[in-house]
Order: structure tokens, then C-alpha cells, then sequence
């Protein structure tokens, strides 16, 4: 997979439309595209190289584009594997080609790889810039952007920004790109999310700069309609709702809270034009389910009482919230028990450990199943969130 940038700049990445586990965890319907990029100049810049999985392609990419030259320089942003699985292979490959890396980079390399590399290393710092010939790129660093070592390359000349995992995306390359913002906040919450303030940090550098295009490790390049792409990254890393909205999240045990959740559903669409969404915890990507509750202004959970804690799909549910820094949104609570009901209290102290979160004063418990006095609660409680 070959592709324009520019004249002088090329993506030799590849798609891995066979991947079913990303991360070993989160589905890839649509399978991952993992990119690379080439600067073509008096020197030659290599930015990043791509997972093992692909090792092949990507070498054959690299050297069509190269067309009999040698690359001067390999730039290391992102040190995970299914970005750098092939540093070392390059650097044996191309023994006068420098590797550029900051000082964490380095310390982690050796994590990785068994060859030493000492003798060919740049070392970055913020700002610093290296000439190509027309083309100059400089380095600003993003630590926790969503690892610690993690960079960004900026070139001045075609004001291209290269953002390792920054503005990717699940999916190949071609994969709906009119849907860019589905995947892409999926992505976004379940592996960056948790660093909003980092993101925010970054976003703040490169405010700074004039952007053209933007070239992530993940997914598309974005060339087009950049104040979209960025103002949805300013909004998920400040953790400010992207729609206002309700989500519901449930999970059942025989089917009772089940029917609860979708009773609140149907008194929700009824009594709002607001968007509401709903899922089925137990049998709908975990995930998703991460990515709507951070997309929408409120959440309702529903959850049975088992063995005296929280049903466990939400409980897992709610520590992933927790984990990515939950915060700045209004839930409310369900819960359904036949003789101890104890969720309600134990997923409120759950969001009560979160910051600002607003707590409906309004809940609802269902004994077993349904009857007319808690459909009046739920109305009750649809009311509340409205």
C-alpha cells in the first residue's frame, strides 16, 4: 500500500484486514491498518515502521519508494510493536541509516531489540530540527500521548504533522471514511483516553503550528476539514460531552432488568427528541459501550444485585469507566434484586469515587421483575434526566 502524500512525501503502511484482536482485546470488524511514512529529499527520512505482521509489504513498500537510494534516517515516534517491530531489521538492512528517538525511546529500545544501536542514535529533544534539503522536520514531544516516549514530527515546508497514535483510528485505511469520528472515538476512549490532560498538552503545541495535513500511524490521512478533526480531540480529551444525550447500560441475568432497560428506553424516546442509546452490556462490544458513555451527557446503569456485588459485566463496566477518568457527566441507577438488593449502593459508590459526577437523586429497585409501581419510578427517574 503505496500512497501519495505529496510529491515528496509517500505512506508505505499496510492493512491488515485479517486481525481480529487489536491490543489482544478490542474488535477489529474491519481488521487495522498500520502506517508508514517516507520523506523524499536530499536526505531521506523513514517515519516509523510498522507491525510484524506485515514485515514483509512493508519492506517492499519501502523499497519501491526508495527506488535504489538509502534512507538516512529512521524516525522512531511510538516505540509499541505494531510500530516498531521492524527498527531493528531496518537498521541491519540499512547499516548508515541514523535512528531518531528521544531519551525514553532509547532507554526502552533495549526492551525490545537485542542489537546495539548506540553508535547510530540521534537523540531528540523538544524543538529540535533536522534538515533534509528542502524539507525540514521538528520533533515535539507528547509523553502519554499514550506512552511515555511517544513523539511527534512536524514538517515545515508541505506543514505536515505526524502524530503517531494521535488522530487513528480502528479499521484499514479505506474502511467508511465518511465515518471517520465512530472508530476513531472508539479508539480515542478505550487507548488514549485515560490521558486527557497529555492530550490537551499536545493540542496546545501544535495549535501553534500551521497544519495542512495530518498523517497518523492509525487509519486515514487527514487532508481535509482539519478543525473537525481536531475540535472532536479537544472535546474528548477536556472529557465535555460530544452529544447531548442519554446512554443506557444494562446487563441481566433472566431477562427482567432486560425489559427494564428497554421500558426506560421506550418513556425516554417518548418524553425527549434527545438522542438515547442503549446496550446490552453481556452481549454487545464492551468497548462501544466505553466510547458511548464518554460520547453522550448522561448515563443510566442498570444492573442486577449478584452475590451480594454488582452484576460483574458492569462491574467490569465500571472499572474500565474509572480507569479511563470518568467525569463530568449525570447518571442515574437501577438495580434489580429478588431478596438483598445491593447494586444501587455499590455503583454509586463506584461514581462517587469519579470526579464530578452528578448522581440522579432519583433511582429505582425492581424486585425480580417489573410491576406498576416501578414502571412509575422509571418514569419518575426518565423525568430526572431529561
Amino acid at each position: 500500500m503505496i500512497r501519495d502524500v505529496s510529491e515528496s512525501v509517500k505512506c508505505i503502511g499496510a492493512d491488515d484486514p485479517e486481525l481480529d484482536l487489536f491490543e489482544g482485546q478490542y474488535h477489529v470488524p474491519d481488521g487495522m491498518c498500520y502506517n508508514s511514512y517516507v520523506i523524499l529529499d536530499d536526505k531521506i527520512a523513514v517515519i516509523d515502521t510498522i507491525d510484524e505482521r506485515k514485515t514483509d509489504e512493508w519492506f517492499d513498500n519501502l523499497e519501491k519508494v526508495l527506488d535504489g537510494r538509502q534512507p538516512d534516517y529512521l524516525v522512531v515516534s511510538h516505540m509499541e510493536p505494531d510500530h516498531a517491530a521492524n527498527v531493528q531489521k531496518a537498521a541491519e538492512k540499512y547499516p548508515d541509516m541514523k535512528i531518531v528517538g528521544n531519551d525514553k525511546t532509547f532507554k526502552m529500545y533495549d526492551q525490545f531489540f537485542d542489537a546495539n544501536i548506540s553508535d547510530r542514535t540521534v537523540t531528540v529533544k523538544e524543538g529540535t530540527s533536522i534538515a533534509l534539503g528542502t524539507h525540514t522536520i521538528t520533533f515535539y514531544m507528547a509523553p502519554m500521548v499514550h506512552w511515555p516516549e511517544v513523539m511527534v514530527t512536524y514538517e515545515e515546508s508541505e506543514k505536515i504533522l505526524f502524530t503517531a497514535d494521535a488522530f487513528g483510528k480502528f479499521g484499514v485505511m479505506d474502511a467508511d471514511a465518511d465515518d471517520w469520528a465512530c472508530e476513531a472515538r472508539r479508539y480515542y476512549f478505550n487507548i488514549v483516553g485515560k490521558y486527557g490532560a497529555q492530550v490537551q498538552a499536545l493540542l496546545k503545541k501544535t495549535a501553534k503550528l500551521e497544519i495542512h495535513t495530518v498523517c497518523p500511524l492509525h487509519g486515514p490521512i487527514l487532508a481535509e476539514n482539519l478543525d473537525y478533526y481536531i475540535g472532536l480531540y479537544d472535546t474528548w480529551s477536556k472529557y465535555e460531552p460530544e452529544d447531548d444525550g442519554i446512554f443506557i447500560a444494562y446487563a441481566s441475568a433472566h431477562g427482567n432488568t432486560a425489559a427494564a432497560a428497554e421500558k426506560l428506553y421506550q418513556i425516554l424516546k417518548e418524553k425527549t427528541d434527545k438522542p438515547v442509546a442503549i446496550s446490552d452490556l453481556a452481549r454487545e462490544d464492551i468497548h462501544e459501550a466505553v466510547e458511548d458513555a464518554f460520547r453522550y451527557s448522561r448515563m443510566i446503569v442498570l444492573a442486577p444485585t449478584y452475590d451480594g456485588g454488582i452484576f460483574p459485566i458492569v462491574d467490569d463496566f465500571l472499572s474500565r469507566l474509572k480507569s479511563k477518568t470518568y467525569r463530568n457527566r449525570k447518571v442515574a441507577l437501577v438495580e434489580n434484586g429478588s431478596w438483598a438488593p445491593m447494586a444501587n449502593k455499590l455503583m454509586r459508590e463506584r461514581f462517587e469515587s469519579m470526579k464530578n459526577i452528578e448522581i440522579s437523586p432519583v433511582s429505582v429497585t425492581i424486585r425480580s421483575k417489573m410491576n406498576d409501581e416501578t414502571v412509575q419510578q422509571l418514569q419518575e427517574l426518565a423525568e430526572s434526566m431529561i
